[in-house]
């Protein structure tokens, strides 16, 4: 398994630990193993709990990141056997970055919009690494509009550093596509969930992150620019990552001080690459609440409530 700087005191103990076993399976002297095996074990747990109870922002942003944390596809296929997929825009092109479609949870009939990054090498360039162009935007678009005209929930999962900022993408209207999405969702007649499993990357998340309840798992992130591109624009320094992360308070946990995500959705010890199967209930049944919940609200209701939240957000003076 891969693994970042800050699990390195973790994987080395987990070598052991496994390394112990093999030794004890071929041992004669297995009870002497299992006891040293036990205190490693223990020794392994207190450690991870250490670490992971007192990350930084940047660290989080990391593990958001992790080449081991499942993706948008792998939340989907896992909650909704039988989606299916829809595509294109209708004017240009199919985006692979946006995966979009029908399926259900529990009987509940769901749009599904998501950013794909893609697992190895061929599928991430495949899926230009989670990055939407304006056609992706537009297939996201006219899936709203259908889902809005068979009052079907509509539930947007978002994994992404950002909009693709490349030529092509500018030419054909990558911020008009943008604004285009954020001026639908306003008014929106359905309910509408966002769900951040990883990066929430700008005006990229943003485009298909505006609704009535935003859900963001334990590691995830959200912020208005990376902590990258942050730290060279601030501090004219790239290096400056950890103090633009921790400036810019981008996770989950952050955030929610603001009120400006609804649910933290808890992750197993270690993040969601370590048990993603019990991540993957979790989901579902968040999902299934907050479908449950907004379905109660009139339309009317439902739109005012959608305004009301976002025009909160942030503070403002008017000279």
């Amino acid at each position: 398994m891969d693994f970042l700087d800050f699990e390195q005191p973790i994987i080395e103990l987990e070598k052991r630990i496994e390394k112990l076993k093999l030794t004890a399976a071929d041992s004669e002297s297995s009870v002497d193993l299992d006891h040293e095996i036990d205190n490693l074990i223990r020794k392994y747990e207190t450690l991870t709990k250490e670490i992971f109870s007192n990350l930084s922002e940047w660290q989080i942003a990391q593990l958001a990141r992790h080449p081991e944390r499942p993706k948008a596809l792998d939340v989907i296929q896992a909650i909704v056997p039988d989606f299916k997929e829809l595509h294109g825009d209708r004017m240009y092109a199919d985006d692979a970055a946006i995966v979009s479609g029908l399926g259900t949870i529990e009987n509940l009939s769901l749009m599904f919009i998501a950013q794909e990054k893609g697992q190895d090498t061929k599928s991430r360039i495949f899926r230009n690494y989670g990055m939407p162009k304006p056609e992706g935007y537009r297939k996201a678009q006219r899936l709203m509009k259908l889902a809005e005209k068979f009052s079907m929930p509509i539930v947007t999962i978002i994994d992404t550093p950002g909009a693709y900022p490349g030529i092509g993408a500018e030419e054909r209207g990558q911020s008009g596509a943008i604004a285009s999405n954020l001026f639908t969702l306003a008014s929106l007649r359905t309910p509408i969930i966002n769900l951040v499993i990883g990066e929430g990357g700008s005006g990229g998340a943003l485009a298909i992150g505006m609704g009535d309840s935003l859900l963001m798992l334990q590691y995830s992130i959200y912020s208005v620019i990376s902590p990258e591109a942050c730290s060279s624009i601030l501090w004219r320094n790239p290096k400056e990552v950890e103090a633009a992360a921790d400036a810019m308070g981008i996770s989950a946990k952050r955030l929610s001080k603001f009120d400006i995500i609804d649910r933290v959705i808890p992750e197993p010890l270690g993040g969601f690459h370590r048990d993603p199967e019990l991540m993957y209930k979790d989901i579902a049944s968040a999902v299934v609440d907050e479908v449950q919940l907004l379905k109660n609200l009139a339309l009317d209701d439902l739109i005012d409530r959608r305004r009301k939240k976002f025009r909160a957000i942030g503070e403002f003076q008017e000279i």
